[in-house]
C-alpha cells in the first residue's frame, strides 16, 4: 500500500493553520496559514514545495478559506487524501486519545467548551465547515489535554470543595500534551532506550510553555491546570500568581474581572516583565545591549522553568533526561543554560559547544560528559496529529 497523506488543521477564531502529511515524509508537502478570517483582509498563504503563493479571501470565514483551501490540497495529494486530524485544545475528562469525529463526539466537545471558551469553540468552527467539505472522508480529533489523562488523582486535584470537581470539572487538565509526547518518545529513541522504560522531563517553550514529567510513555505530572494560565511565564501570560491576586486587585483598583482576565492574559509574562516584547528573541538582544526589563524577564523566565523542573521531577523514580523542545526550547542557547544553571542539585550541566549548535531545528545531545542527558528534540505536533488520525484509521 503506499504512503498515505493526513491534512492537520489547526483553526483559530479567526485563523487555520494547516499541514498536509504523508506519513513516509518528514517534511510536509504542503503547509500554511489561513489568517484575518472574517475580515477584508482574509488571505490564505500556502507552501508547496519550495514553491510559496498567496490569495486574497476578503471576508470569507473558516468554511469559504478551507473550500479554497480544498483544490491546492488535492493536487498537493495527487487526490489521494486519506483522513483529516484537527487539533482540539480541550478534551475534559472525555477524552483520553485521540477520537473519531461523528455526532456523539461532537456533542462531547460542545458540552466541554466552557472549559476553554476561547479555543474549543473555535476549534469546532473547523471542524464542522471541514466536515461539509470532506463528508466521506474519515476525521479525528487530537486533543491537548489528552496525553495528560494519566496524571494521578493527587497530582490533578485542587484542595478545593469537592463538589466543584465533580459537578463543574474544577482540576488541572494540563495542556501541550502533543509535543510533550511526540518529544519524549523522540528522545527515548535518540538515546536508544524503550519508550515504556524512559523517564524524561520536557520543557516546551514558546509563547505558551510548560513542563511535563514523562515516565514510561505516560505523562505523571505537568506544569499548566485547568487552562493554559498556570505554571511558567510565558510570552504574555503571568503563569503562576497568587490566588489573591484578583480580590486584591478587584479591592484596591476597581477591576472587573474581565479586566484582571485579560492582564494576566494578554499583558503579562515576558511583555509585563520587560515592558518591551513576548518574543524572546528580541529580549536577548536588548538584554545585551543592557535593557534592565529585558534582563529581568529573562531572569525570572529562567528561574521559573528551573523550580518548575525541579517540581516534576517529584513525578519520577528515576531520571533519564532532561528534553527541551518548541520555538524558545529549540533556539535560545541562553535560556538553556540560564535554566540548568539553576539544577546543580541534579547534576545538570552543559556542553557549551553543543548547546550552542542546536539551534534552528538541529537536535541532539548537549550535555557534557559523565552528566546526566539533557537533548534538544523538535517538536512536530502535526506529525503526532497525523499519526493519530492514521492510527484510528488503522
Amino acid at each position: 500500500m503506499s504512503a498515505r497523506n493526513i491534512l492537520v488543521i489547526n483553526c483559530g477564531s479567526s485563523s487555520i493553520k494547516f499541514a498536509l502529511v504523508n506519513e513516509a515524509q518528514e517534511t510536509f508537502i504542503l503547509s500554511g496559514l489561513a489568517e484575518r478570517l472574517g475580515s477584508p483582509e482574509a488571505v490564505l498563504h500556502w507552501r508547496l514545495g519550495e514553491h510559496k503563493d498567496s490569495l486574497a479571501l476578503p471576508g470569507a470565514d473558516h468554511r469559504q478559506a478551507l473550500s479554497h483551501l480544498l483544490p491546492i490540497v488535492q493536487q498537493a495529494a495527487a487526490g489521494a487524501l486519506h483522513g483529516i486530524g484537527h487539533r482540539v485544545v480541550h478534551g475534559g475528562e472525555h477524552f483520553s486519545g485521540a477520537s473519531r469525529l461523528d455526532a456523539s463526539s461532537l456533542h462531547s466537545i460542545r458540552q466541554i467548551a466552557p472549559l476553554a471558551p476561547l479555543h474549543n469553540p473555535a476549534n469546532l468552527q473547523g471542524i464542522e465547515a471541514a466536515m461539509k467539505l470532506f463528508p466521506d472522508l474519515v476525521q479525528v480529533a487530537v486533543f491537548d489535554t489528552a496525553f495528560h489523562q494519566t496524571l494521578p488523582e493527587h497530582a490533578f486535584r485542587y484542595a478545593v470543595p469537592q463538589a466543584l470537581y465533580a459537578e463543574h470539572g474544577v482540576r488541572r487538565y494540563g495542556f501541550h500534551g502533543t509535543s510533550h509526547r511526540y518529544v519524549s518518545q523522540k528522545a527515548a529513541q535518540m538515546s536508544g532506550l524503550a519508550v515504556e522504560a524512559s523517564s524524561w522531563l520536557v520543557a516546551h517553550l514558546g509563547n505558551g510553555s510548560s513542563t511535563c514529567a514523562v515516565e514510561n510513555g505516560l505523562s505523571r505530572d505537568t506544569s499548566m491546570g485547568l487552562t493554559p494560565l498556570e505554571g511558567l511565564v510565558m510570552g504574555t501570560r503571568s503563569g503562576d500568581v497568587d490566588p489573591n491576586l484578583h480580590s486584591h486587585l478587584a479591592r484596591t483598583l476597581g477591576w472587573s474581572l474581565e479586566q484582571i482576565d485579560a492582564m494576566l492574559n494578554h499583558d503579562s509574562g515576558l511583555l509585563g516583565l520587560s515592558g518591551l516584547s513576548n518574543d524572546m528573541r528580541t529580549l536577548e538582544l536588548a538584554r545585551e545591549q543592557g535593557h534592565p526589563g529585558a534582563t529581568l524577564a529573562i531572569e525570572v523566565f529562567c528561574y521559573r522553568l528551573a523550580k518548575s523542573l525541579a517540581a516534576m521531577s517529584c513525578a519520577l523514580q528515576r531520571l533519564d533526561g532532561v528534553v527541551f523542545t518548541g520555538g524558545i526550547g529549540e533556539n535560545s542557547a541562553l535560556i538553556r543554560r540560564k535554566a540548568l544553571d539553576h539544577l546543580g542539585l541534579l547534576g545538570l550541566k552543559l556542553d557549551e559547544q553543543a548547546n550552542a549548535r542546536c539551534i534552528r531545528g538541529i537536535a541532539g545531545a548537549i550535555h557534557a560528559p559523565d552528566h546526566p542527558r539533557v537533548l534538544v528534540v523538535p517538536t512536530n505536533e502535526e506529525r503526532q496529529i497525523a499519526l493519530d488520525t492514521l492510527a484510528l484509521l488503522d
